[in-house]
């Protein structure tokens, strides 16, 4: 008997003294200038929380960076003293039970390690900076932990949570409506909102209650054009794995800028010399349900039938960087085309390579397509910041970001991509073609980067709230 209530006794001692543990470390005075930015996913592949980061510690304020490990973040990132990253660990479903109760698990978990990590292992801050999605369970967690503690919870709504699950589970499903109604009335919650476009913004006024200031993703200082030598490096570089760029290291050396080069055409059968490059096509993507990759696939089928013809177009050589899910499903739909004048890689570029890709690019294709209809593509963001033109997928809000025959075109289905590649690129050798016409209006509408950005329509909200 005496055991027994011992057995009982100890674990509830262990609780009542973790209790008044966390209770202690609660309640003690948040830094000044202090902030924790929160992303419930891979921290190195969430480029505008990391600029997040960078302008606060910037601005004196003493960052942590939580989130997922795995890819490496931004050198400038990693060496700034004011940032601190720390990992908490990534939760995959138990492949046990219904999904419902596998997906409810999982929130657990996910919910007990985030509290631990907040209350344990960061110091009181006045703001904690929240990524949605994913926020479920984060934006409970960080507001039990902001009641606590006396901070302040922004959340940067990016898009809705509950409207990609619905992408996979279908929006009439009892999940994905539970999560919509989590994600509604946890919203409210927060002391600030921020969100990506001003159809976000009205939206969230209009159907959720929350009021939100539009802070649109811009390039960082890194996203420019690439010099022809530093093109050349990173082509030698990526060759050392990739043989398109093998392929083309030669075309970007500028001892060879200007040499002539050969090319089978199987209608004349004859070898015909060519005083151009291949053109250089770049896209990129986290491999998931909401960008249609066989749209491209099927353009640039159409686009070799073309060349083949004996249409005056180049080669290409067509990169695809990210990772994710479908990536295999499409590598093994790549690996069957068998195309013979255009050639398609998918690599996983370091943080520092993926600008000067972009800078060195004749055009880039964008197939994102918005669960919600209401947020913009980061990487046409990304893209204009190098003054590469851009062949968007129309959707509700993409006249926010992408002017069609200004800074680029927008299509709906493949057929009309191929249309847009054949026109741009039948012009490719002559100076003033589109694509270059694109450029300079890209150059001369003068748009801001993401650090003047934030300085005019953040830093004075982290000082007046």
């Amino acid at each position: 008997m005496a055991a027994s209530s011992v057995a009982l006794l100890l674990p509830a001692l262990a609780l009542g003294a973790l209790g008044l543990l966390l209770l202690w470390r609660a309640r003690r005075r948040p830094r000044a200038r202090s902030a924790c930015v929160v992303v419930l996913g891979d921290v190195g592949r969430s480029p505008r929380m990391q600029y997040h980061a960078l302008s606060l510690a910037r601005r004196g304020f003493d960052v942590t960076l939580l989130g997922y490990g795995g890819s490496k973040p931004h050198d400038e990132l990693l060496s700034n003293k004011r940032i601190h990253i720390l990992h908490i660990p990534e939760v995959n479903r138990i492949p046990v039970g219904p999904q419902m109760f596998q997906y409810g698990m999982k929130v657990v978990i996910q919910a007990v390690y985030l509290l631990y990590t907040l209350l344990l292992k960061i110091s009181p801050v006045v703001y904690i900076l929240l990524q949605n999605p994913p926020g479920l369970p984060s934006i409970a967690v960080c507001w039990v932990v902001c009641s606590l503690r006396g901070s302040k919870l922004v959340i940067d709504w990016h898009n809705y949570g509950y409207t990609i699950l619905g992408l996979t589970h279908g929006f009439d499903h009892p999940l994905v409506q539970l999560a919509k109604w989590y994600e509604k009335f946890c919203g409210r919650l927060s002391d600030l909102n921020l969100c990506v476009t001003n159809a976000m913004r009205e939206d969230l006024a209009k159907n959720w209650n929350i009021r939100a200031v539009t802070v649109y993703d811009k390039p960082a200082s890194f996203f420019t054009n690439t010099p022809l030598e530093m093109q050349h490096q990173l082509f030698m570089k990526l060759g050392q794995s990739y043989s398109p760029f093998r392929a083309s290291t030669e075309l970007l050396d500028p001892a060879f800028e200007r040499s002539a080069f050969t090319e089978f055409n199987p209608k004349s059968r004859k070898v015909i010399q060519l005083e151009r490059r291949p053109a250089l096509l770049v896209s990129s993507t986290s491999w998931t349900e909401d960008e249609d990759f066989s749209i491209l696939l099927k353009a640039l089928e159409r686009f070799e039938q073309w060349i083949i013809d004996g249409a005056n177009l180049p080669s290409l050589v067509c990169v695809i960087t990210g990772k994710g899910p479908l990536k295999e499903h499409y590598g093994q739909i790549i690996r069957q085309m068998g195309l013979k004048h255009i050639q398609i890689c998918t690599p996983w570029l370091e943080a520092e390579d993926y600008p000067l890709l972009l800078g060195s690019a004749d055009l880039g294709v964008c197939l994102h397509t918005s669960s919600s209809g209401l947020d913009l593509p980061m990487k046409v963001v990304d893209m204009f910041g190098c003054c590469l033109p851009v062949c968007a997928i129309h959707f509700q809000c993409l006249h926010e970001l992408v002017k069609h025959e200004e800074n680029g075109m927008v299509f709906v289905d493949s057929e009309e991509l191929a249309a847009q590649l054949k026109m741009l690129f039948s012009e490719f050798s002559s100076p003033d073609n589109r694509l270059n016409q694109f450029r300079k209006n890209l150059k001369e509408s003068k748009q801001l980067r993401w650090e003047e950005s934030w300085e005019q329509t953040v830093f004075p909200l982290f000082t007046h709230t």
